[in-house]
């Protein structure tokens, strides 16, 4: 597997004999001062080009730098939809384990290109880019809730719940497991476990992507209790999952709440939780609730 420093210089030696390629940066982890480096980092790397054109879908860009296990262009597929910011992206898995995601953006677009904390220039020919700050992580830190947004957090996770329950009831496995990971967790609890982790932090620490950094600061006993939210295909774990992320979201919501002088639903709450426990113990061939 090449270096670190193979790979710049791989990079670097590309940009320096195109002509149009005028500078180049690196952002991501790898310039991250508060992400611990490891082998499966990717070089996210931008190339400031007087024309993008030229660089799209050009066989030359992806055979320069090594032999490719999977590429993927974004701004070829339809799904997801591209973009279209006027840039175009390689992402390039090699079968040497490295990783580049290499985007070609216009010297036009370089102030845009720079709103970006986490941000070094590896090449300016031109000398047009200033001087930079060090890379951080400032603009993907937490920010602090409203109580409408937390209020809307709230209502949509006790909302949701009922639509679990009842695709655990009709024993439809992939519309319960969906709505119990991505809709009540992914995108509810984790959204309020992220405000409880900045709390506890200052707002001053990155939980990470979808909370990857969240574990070593906040309580052993809440991470368990988030660790066991994850169940298998079992039914009945699946219940359990529902009813554990309902306590750990009561808790971290009570706490955002009191920081912030907030009212937790706990009617809401309340009524959500005992119509769950009505439709758990539903038999299979009833007719009402």
């Amino acid at each position: 597997m090449r270096n670190e420093q193979e790979m710049i210089d791989l990079l670097l030696d590309f940009a320096r004999k195109e002509e149009d390629v005028r500078a180049v940066l690196m952002n991501g982890s790898r310039v991250n001062p508060n992400v611990k480096r490891d082998i499966f980092q990717d070089f996210d790397i931008v190339y400031l080009v007087k024309e993008v054109e030229p660089y799209k879908r050009n066989e030359r860009v992806v055979n320069s730098f090594g032999d490719i296990l999977i590429l993927q262009t974004p701004e070829d597929m339809q799904d997801p939809p591209p973009e279209n910011h006027g840039h175009y992206a390689y992402l390039m898995q090699f079968m040497d384990g490295n990783r580049i995601d290499l985007s070609f953006y216009s010297i036009n677009q370089l102030d845009s290109v720079l709103d970006d904390s986490l941000t070094v220039v590896l090449l300016d020919k031109d000398n047009i880019i200033k001087e930079l700050p060090p890379p951080s992580d400032k603009d993907y830190l937490p920010t602090e809730p409203t109580d409408k947004l937390f209020q809307d957090c709230c209502n949509e996770f006790w909302w949701v719940s009922p639509y679990v329950a009842k695709g655990l009831w009709r024993e439809e496995l992939t519309y319960a497991k969906y709505m119990l990971d991505v809709v009540l967790r992914e995108e509810q609890l984790m959204k309020m476990l992220t405000w409880y982790f900045a709390i506890k932090t200052g707002f001053k620490k990155s939980p990470g992507k979808f909370g990857k950094f969240m574990k070593k600061d906040i309580e052993p006993e809440l991470w368990l209790e988030l660790e066991k939210t994850y169940s298998d295909s079992n039914f009945d774990n699946i219940w359990e999952s529902l009813f554990t992320m309902g306590r750990l979201f009561r808790r971290i919501a009570n706490e955002v709440a009191s920081a912030y002088g907030f009212k937790y639903p706990q009617d809401d709450d309340k009524r959500v939780t005992e119509h769950l426990w009505r439709i758990k113990n539903l038999p299979r061939d009833a007719t009402e609730i």
